[in-house]
C-alpha cells in the first residue's frame, strides 16, 4: 500500500490542521475517518500500534500525529518521504 494516509475523526482540529499542512504542500492523500469508519480503527491499531488520531502514513513509514508532520514539513522531511514513496526502489 502506498500513497498518502491520513487516520482521523470529527470533530478535531488537529486533523483539520494536518490535512491543512499536507494541501498546502499539494499532497494528494486518502482519509480513513475513523468516525465513519469502524473497520479503519482496527487498521490504524494494526499499522501503528496506536489509537490516536490523527495519525498520518507516507507509503509504508508512520510519520506520526500533527507535531510529527509539522515538523516534517518545516524540515524538509516531508519532501523527503514523499520522494521516496514515489520512486519504487528506493533505499528506506
Amino acid at each position: 500500500m502506498g500513497g498518502v494516509i491520513v487516520y482521523s475523526t470529527d470533530p478535531c482540529s488537529f486533523c483539520a490542521r494536518v490535512k491543512g499542512i499536507l494541501k498546502s504542500h499539494g499532497v494528494e492523500y486518502h482519509e480513513v475517518n475513523l468516525s465513519k469508519d469502524p473497520v479503519g480503527r482496527a487498521e490504524l491499531v494494526q499499522r501503528t500500534g496506536m489509537m490516536s488520531f490523527p495519525q498520518v502514513i507516507v507509503g509504508e513509514k508512520l510519520v506520526g500525529g500533527f507535531n510529527e508532520l509539522h515538523a516534517a514539513a518545516e524540515s524538509g522531511r516531508l519532501e523527503e518521504l514523499l520522494t521516496e514513496q514515489a520512486s519504487p526502489g528506493s533505499p528506506a
